[in-house]
């Protein structure tokens, strides 16, 4: 009970903290609307994305500036699951069913048509986890103009730059700690030596409030770092995998380390599963 009340201090004052800082600069080169950011489409120019020299072409599309936070979560789906609590601290403990859940009741709230079709009901042929209880059947309808999550893709196009790339390893930059909240930056002190998870939870790291670091080219925060990002995809041994047992995560989190931030990092969780350190930020088609 007291490492959770001190993990809830820390969350307000991390919140209250955001709010004192200057509001973020606003890049000229894009276009905002209901807190997404409008990212041209094309081809990858950052040489360190699993993509780049691929035939990959992405079309426009909308992504947010920041993680879902639980302000927002808690606006559409009236509860808020979180570990550690503040209206600006980004949404976690949340599955992949969780986050497309939260796409269609978000956009339904807002007029918009729902991009995913969710079949409880029946069991999901091209899951083959094993731990997996749920396996929801969820398909997509291409023409609708609600949220959604991004695809593997669109996620490492956008945290990577765009058109606008300057070829950074992590999301803004190729010093983690100008760019990302991760292991080492996310407490007490700052911590050195090797990952430890006794050291820690001792030095009290937790998420932080949206925004406070460096975003990257194209004005988008925290796409390294704070929590890691549900993607469509499933994870396999190629990057258009049509099944498996994993969605892919991007971007690393306050728990992870360097490797884990960049852009180019691919993880890994099934479908149900959820922690203190997972996340995500939504999409609209261009």
């Amino acid at each position: 009970m007291r490492k959770l009340l001190i993990a809830l201090l820390i969350a307000i004052m991390a919140a209250g903290s955001a709010c004192s800082q200057d509001k973020p600069l606003q890049s000229k080169q894009t276009e905002r609307r209901d807190g997404l950011v409008f990212i041209q489409g094309g081809t990858f120019t950052n040489t360190k994305s699993n993509f780049f020299g691929k035939s990959e072409r992405l079309s426009d599309f909308y992504i947010g500036q920041y993680e879902v936070t639980q302000q927002e979560w808690t606006e559409v789906m009236g509860h808020n699951p979180s570990a550690f609590q503040g209206e600006n601290l980004p949404v976690e403990m949340v599955s992949w069913y969780d986050a497309v859940e939260y796409c269609n009741k978000r956009s339904i709230k807002e007029g918009l048509k729902p991009y995913y079709n969710i079949d409880k009901s029946k069991k999901d042929p091209n899951n083959t986890s094993q731990h997996d209880n749920m396996k929801w059947t969820v398909t997509v309808d291409p023409e609708a103009d609600g949220y959604r999550l991004p695809t593997e893709a669109e996620w490492e196009y956008a945290a990577s730059g765009g058109q606008q790339s300057k070829g950074y390893t992590y999301s803004g930059s190729s010093d983690a700690d100008e760019a990302a909240w991760y292991w080492r930056n996310a407490g007490d002190k700052y911590l050195s030596g090797d990952w430890n998870w006794p050291i820690i939870e001792n030095n009290r790291n937790t998420t932080k409030a949206v925004g406070l670091k460096k975003p990257n080219e194209l004005g988008l925060y925290d796409m390294s770092g704070n929590v890691r990002e549900w993607c469509w995809n499933w994870y396999g041994d190629s990057l258009d995998s049509s099944s498996g047992s994993y969605r892919v995560v991007k971007g690393g989190g306050w728990i992870g380390g360097l490797i884990n931030n960049a852009v180019s990092y691919r993880g890994k969780f099934e479908a149900n599963g959820f922690g203190p350190d997972q996340g995500f930020r939504v999409v609209r088609s261009g």
